[in-house]
């Protein structure tokens, strides 16, 4: 892939022995690479600046286009595909290609986004490849500090291809730094990429064994119970119900890290109890004090980006997220996300970038027990969410809930709960098979080839071995 040479390696997160030097106790590592430099050839001095290094990539996740929640994020973008957002100008060059299901691969507006959510993607691939090179080469690290620098960044790269193989089907497996292997990389089939997701957890789970707590109470850090959560997901994703479950119920069962929050205002607030993961909106080379998503999603007359009034619409006027987590512009009439209520430059951070959270696990746990016919458990996880929105509780011996009325609950407490949030929306269309039925019926535009966004044309020009998606 060429964007991984782009500007000279600009922002490796290496240390070369002899050629730079670097304060120990700095929070991150940013170094420039030489052009001639052979990435293999590097390694980390000591435990230190392989630690930093790490930081350096959560640093980076919170300025990358696809995970900073403002324009081209994966939660703006993959949020207009389905039936969740609308632009707030019907001739939106940028956005309403998205929201039409009509994005152009090349020279134009959407495919400038479509091209920086992907580009951003591999960028941070490459830096969670050249730590684990950087980190396996070094002869000054215990090898307790070299597991759990790799187990954190085979978390990062596991978590970043998880989002690349759903929005874009098959896509390059870049596991290297050499730049020579990259730029004549080949698409990689899906069960191949999600083998490899599924490998980078496993083996995270297990190198990072001993790290079970968060470093300084910061919920930024991954440690092993983030890379089960993410797991999780992926069985979910992959059918596996029971391991889903099982995965599902280890997060839930450490009550002393996370528990469901009574009040809504507090889910996105930093270091909540409910999150699992979160990105900070401050580091090395950020001023912003809040979160992408509350500046993106703020309501204001001049915004892009609005909720869908039917979304809007089928939310139950008992349930509190109606209230506390959808905004509302008088002058203009249209109805916004505001999970996160800080949109302004303040001397203290209060809310964290939420990525991983506890609610999703319980559903995670739902739908598996569902699928499993597991009917009567599954209801008590689902209620979990339902009471904690206000809604009435689901009779948990009900006869006239079956596996097939239950799913569907599930998947609409998915899509309330978890709006204006990574994408979640489209993925579960798409992993259930349900997105043509659903989208067909209110989007004129919709083909099936459209499950999958374009392959950026701006990288298919650099590397002929791109094949493009179907229907683009």
């Amino acid at each position: 892939m060429n964007i991984m040479i782009k500007k000279g390696f600009k922002t490796l997160l290496i240390l070369l022995i002899g050629s730079f030097s670097i304060t120990a106790c700095e929070d991150y590592v940013d170094i420039e690479t030489p052009n001639h430099m052979m990435i293999s050839e590097t390694v980390f001095a000591d435990q230190e600046t392989a630690l930093a290094a790490i930081n350096g990539i959560y640093n980076e996740l919170a300025k990358a286009d696809f995970s900073r929640g403002y324009l081209y994020s994966v939660t703006v973008l993959a949020g207009l595909t389905p039936d969740i957002f609308e632009t707030t100008s019907a001739t939106d060059a940028r956005y309403g290609p998205f929201q039409q299901n009509e994005i152009s691969p090349i020279d134009s507006d959407d495919a400038k986004a479509n091209y920086n959510m992907w580009s951003s993607i591999y960028n941070i691939i490459y830096m969670a490849n050249s730590v684990m090179e950087g980190t396996q080469n070094s002869k000054s690290i215990s090898q307790e500090v070299k597991d759990l620098v790799e187990g954190k960044a085979r978390f990062i790269r596991a978590f970043t291809y998880f989002y690349l193989v759903n929005l874009y089907g098959e896509v390059p497996l870049i596991l290297t730094t050499d730049y020579r292997k990259n730029a004549k990389a080949e698409r990689d089939d899906v069960n191949t990429v999600y083998n490899r997701i599924a490998d980078d957890l496993d083996k995270a789970i297990i190198l990072m064994e001993g790290a079970m707590e968060y470093n300084d109470s910061e919920r930024t850090n991954v440690n092993r119970f983030v890379a089960i959560a993410l797991r999780a997901r992926v069985y979910l994703y992959q059918e596996n119900w029971a391991k889903a479950e099982e995965l599902a119920s280890e997060v839930i069962s450490q009550t002393s890290l996370y528990g469901m929050l009574d009040d809504l205002e507090q889910v996105f607030l930093k270091n909540s109890r409910e999150a699992i993961w979160q990105i900070s909106p401050v580091g090395r080379g950020l001023s912003a004090t809040y979160t992408g998503e509350g500046y993106m999603f703020r309501g204001q007359n001049s915004s892009q980006i609005k909720l869908s009034e039917d979304f809007v619409g089928a939310m139950s006027a008992n349930d509190k997220r109606l209230h506390i987590w959808i905004g509302y512009n008088t002058s203009r009439g249209f109805y916004f996300p505001q999970k996160y209520k800080d949109a302004r430059s303040r001397n203290d951070v209060v809310e964290y970038s939420t990525v991983l959270r506890l609610s999703e696990q319980y559903l995670i746990r739902s739908e598996a027990k569902a699928m499993q016919g597991k009917i009567t458990e599954a209801i008590k996880d689902i209620n979990v969410v339902r009471n904690r929105a206000g809604l009435g509780l689901l009779a948990e011996m009900d006869q006239e809930m079956g596996q097939t009325e239950l799913l569907e609950e599930i998947m609409e407490q998915r899509k309330k709960e978890f709006f204006a949030e990574w994408g979640h929306r489209w993925l579960d269309l798409k992993r259930t098979e349900r997105v043509t039925e659903v989208l067909g019926a209110m989007k004129p535009l919709w083909q099936d080839t459209d499950v999958l966004f374009p392959i950026p044309g701006e990288e298919r020009e650099k590397n002929p071995n791109l094949t493009q998606n179907n229907g683009y």
